[in-house]
């Protein structure tokens, strides 16, 4: 890497827990140098960073799936960049990879925290680099492994999905489709609702912002509902499990209308109809499917390379010092389709 100390990387770091919607005031802004990579690591320049509604429960200390970002540490989150220094055979100066990078403008890798960090090749010839945060990569994943492992979906039954036009949600519709399934969104606004139709190809989509969502599932799954992929928690779980059907299976991917809350959060009120409908409800955390990414990749890679899948990004630009307020989004709901944070063009 030639001159390295010229290189000066800006990070986001957690200054504090928030409460309630996180703000500006959450982050400390550093930079610092960017140093040469010991023997087996790499240093990678960071091009675009993926915002997820999981980085929330990232920000809170507890005990979940994963530890919480420590006060002071840089932000977690996945990324695709470019290896600019590299004293590891399996990583060529000049690859595109994929892995936490952290927000940050570059991010230092020893040997032992290369396989920590996920970090693998991408090929631009699959799916172009945003697509490799969206239907390539984590929300991509973590639709495919809900929806056919957890979801099971059979040929003719329906699948309502929540969140349909953000990142999982495009991904778990469209492939209910190809599955032979019919596909239900529930979206906020028209417009997202319009898209998820008239692009995506989902048989309908009902608008809880505009809307009554009992009595769209009601006109839109009149046999009931076989597989439901939650990514909102709150209201429109139970609304949905009042219109399950005998068997069906609930898949707990996300609660993002409960992150931001300041009470406890809302749990289910209707659970018994689990018990009416002999159903379940099964959580997915996408990192236990790990191994298997490699397949459902060349799966997903090959729906888009044959129109059959389609994948929308949000791309916000302002590099690391705009990360703060392009979170937010994720919460507001004004992103269409999956969110994501340019950091540099090359």
């Amino acid at each position: 890497m030639n001159n390295a100390t010229a290189l000066s990387n800006h990070q986001v770091r957690l200054a504090r827990r928030p409460v309630g919607t996180p703000t500006r005031d959450e982050w400390s802004f550093t930079h610092e140098p960017v140093p040469e990579p010991t023997d087996g690591g790499v240093v990678v320049k960071t091009l675009a960073l993926s915002l997820d509604p999981a980085m929330r429960g990232w920000m809170n200390e507890g005990k979940s799936y994963i530890p919480p970002v420590g006060i002071g540490e840089v932000m977690r989150a996945g990324g695709i960049g470019k290896i600019i220094a590299s004293k590891n055979p399996d990583f060529a100066v000049g690859n595109l990879v994929s892995a936490g990078l952290g927000v940050q403008e570059y991010a230092l890798f020893a040997q032992d925290q290369i396989k920590r960090s996920g970090m693998f090749r991408i090929d631009t010839r699959m799916g172009s680099m945003t697509q490799w945060l969206n239907v390539l990569g984590m929300p991509g994943m973590t639709g495919y492994f809900g929806l056919m492992d957890v979801g099971q979906p059979k040929f003719g039954e329906t699948v309502v999905v929540s969140g349909a036009a953000g990142a999982v949600g495009q991904t778990v519709g469209q492939l209910a489709k190809i599955k032979g399934c019919r596909a239900v969104g529930i979206a906020g606004g028209r417009a997202k609702c319009d898209w998820v139709v008239n692009e995506l190809g989902f048989d309908a989509c009902i608008d809880y912002k505009g809307g009554n969502v009992r009595a769209g599932l009601k006109e839109h799954c009149p046999k009931g509902v076989d597989v439901y992929f939650d990514n909102v928690g709150g209201e429109i779980l139970d609304d949905v499990l009042a219109r399950i059907g005998r068997g069906a299976r609930i898949i707990i991917c996300g609660a993002i209308s409960q992150y931001n809350n300041t009470t406890p959060v809302q749990g289910p009120k209707n659970y018994l109809s689990l018990l009416v409908n002999r159903a379940r409800m099964e959580g997915i955390v996408v990192f236990d499917y790990a191994d298997r990414f490699p397949a459902a990749v060349a799966e997903l890679a090959g729906y888009l390379k044959d129109g059959r899948m389609k994948s929308k990004e949000d791309v916000v630009t302002g590099g690391v010092n705009a990360f703060p307020e392009a979170l937010i989004k994720l919460f507001t709901g004004e992103n269409f389709g999956k969110l994501v944070l340019q950091v540099a063009t090359g």
